[in-house]
């Protein structure tokens, strides 16, 4: 009977991966034949499983092509999918058994269904281990806000293309809404696809091993107002590195993740970091739409400030590419930050959404951004008035309209929003050539060029422009994706700093 209850209670516990502090292969959770034979079918089953949900219409089209719609190739369908289902609940069954009958498994099982009333204690055990995120304990909880119905949340009430006849109007927006409830928010957040999370998961779970047995790395889960679970890692350099008391929180771009993202890069340069997965990006819940991004990094500065105590003055606010976007509305919201740093970021997601698109999409894509993802970062960190450090990257694939051609990078116009927001006496210079075409021109420039440039003879307007764009941006020599060097971002954390 105590058998009998143990395979239950195993049936519906979390999967588990790891086991911390045993060295770095050691550590690796070895399920025994049953169980690792049944973890290979039901993979094997939910890769099949979400292939077909993204290819779901071809093979509805197939479907119908070849006349399966008929009595008898309904009840053929019915049988095998029915077989199906069966094999794959004994193969649930099958793991079930073999992990009751692994000692590991058993003791981990115990740990987590064992919660004290010190709840702290309760999680430093927990962390011992590498398992389903659904199944943490969670270690911070925002304020509950009620959930909106449909109707209040005024569907159809934004409208980017308000010129047009009505007819078109109206047959763009119910496009859009239609867009950005089916493949629209997954190419512009790719990361949400559990394809491509499958394909990383290996790294993913080496990537959280990494964090946390050598950097002693504790993971936490965060409900944000809206009631999702994010995924977070905090590294703690307080009493490792006089550079600790000061915590910068990594925002990652749209297939990036915390376990193998830009969350590094201050931890070697000695600073705490706090780094969190995006809603739907591997353990996170929810969707990437604006209003959850903004509730994910909201409940994330609480919880560096009431959890991990950490002064609102104390938190640098690091957003790469896409990662953008959370980090100037947390600057906006959070305005005495000790400054943020934006890595290949964008001023608006507009030009570059139109620019991967068929120009015959255009309108289409005007109101799918506009009216769902306005990620218009330009726009917002105007309302910034803190330190804020650019990173553009010289041979960005991704920011530059036109590969290979530095003009076209859109860092470049984040950087003139900044100067003609902070900066209006630029624009009120006399001059032989209008000051927005001389700052522009400037601005396409390399930083070596900007260098040689300003040991020649300038116009007055270029002598005070080119001091104005070193003091905001830097170029680093690399692609998108490149890692930030720590030696590249300890330069930039003091320039904030010192401010």
């Amino acid at each position: 009977m105590k058998m009998l209850r143990l395979v239950i209670e195993c049936f519906f516990s979390p999967r588990l991966f790891r086991i911390y502090g045993q060295g770095p292969d050691v550590g690796i959770y070895e399920p025994l034949g049953p169980e690792k034979f049944a973890n290979k079918i039901i993979s094997t089953a939910q890769t099949v499983f979400n292939v077909s949900i993204y290819t779901s219409p071809f093979i509805c089209m197939y479907i119908y092509k070849r006349g399966f719609l008929s009595w008898d190739e309904t009840r053929f369908l019915v049988c095998a999918f029915g077989g199906l289902g069966c094999f794959l609940a004994f193969s649930y069954l099958m793991r079930a058994i073999g992990r009751a009958c692994n000692p590991k498994y058993v003791e981990f099982l115990n740990t987590i269904n064992t919660p004290s009333e010190d709840h702290g204690a309760y999680l430093e055990r927990i962390r011992k281990y590498d398992f389903e995120f659904y199944a943490w304990a969670p270690s911070f909880k925002m304020e509950q806000i009620p959930s909106s119905t449909w109707l209040e949340n005024k569907p159809f009430s934004k409208c980017a293309n308000p010129d047009l006849p009505y007819y078109q109007k109206v047959s763009i927006q119910i496009l859009a809404y239609i867009a950005i409830n089916t493949f629209a928010l997954r190419l512009i957040y790719p990361g949400t696809l559990s394809l491509i999370q499958n394909m990383l998961w290996l790294s993913l779970a080496e990537g959280r091993a990494h964090l946390v047995e050598m950097y002693n790395g504790k993971r936490a889960k965060i409900i944000t107002s809206d009631g999702n679970a994010i995924d977070t890692m905090f590294v703690d350099n307080r009493l490792d590195s006089s550079k600790g008391n000061v915590l910068v929180i990594c925002s990652e771009g749209n297939s990036g993740f915390y376990e193998i993202g830009i969350m590094t890069t201050p931890i070697k340069a000695g600073y705490s970091a706090l780094g969190w997965n995006h809603p739907g990006f591997a353990g996170s819940t929810g969707t990437p739409y604006s209003r959850q991004e903004q509730n994910a990094i909201d409940a994330v500065i609480q919880y560096a400030i009431n959890e991990l105590e950490f002064e609102v003055e104390e938190i640098v606010l690091f957003g790469w590419s896409i990662g953008g976007y959370v980090s100037t509305w947390a600057a906006v919201n959070y305005p005495d930050i000790k400054g943020m740093i934006l890595d290949a970021c964008f001023d608006d997601l507009l030009p570059l959404a139109q620019n991967q698109m068929p120009k015959s999409w255009n309108l289409l894509v005007k109101e799918v951004v506009r009216s769902y993802v306005d990620l218009n970062i330009a726009k917002m960190l105007a309302k910034y008035p803190g330190p804020v450090q650019l990173v553009r990257r010289t041979e960005d694939e991704v920011i530059c309209i036109k590969p290979n051609q530095l003009a076209t990078n859109r860092g470049n116009f984040l950087l003139i929003a900044i100067l003609k927001q902070r900066h209006p006496e630029l624009f009120e210079e006399e001059s032989d050539k209008p000051v927005m075409e001389v700052l522009e021109t400037c601005v396409a420039l390399s930083d070596q060029q900007r260098i040689v440039m300003s040991c020649g003879e300038l116009p007055q307007i270029k002598r005070k422009i080119l001091p104005m764009i070193s003091r905001y941006m830097r170029d680093f020599r690399s692609t998108h994706c490149t890692p930030l060097p720590e030696d590249h971002f300890a330069s930039i954390m003091e320039v904030i700093i010192n401010r």
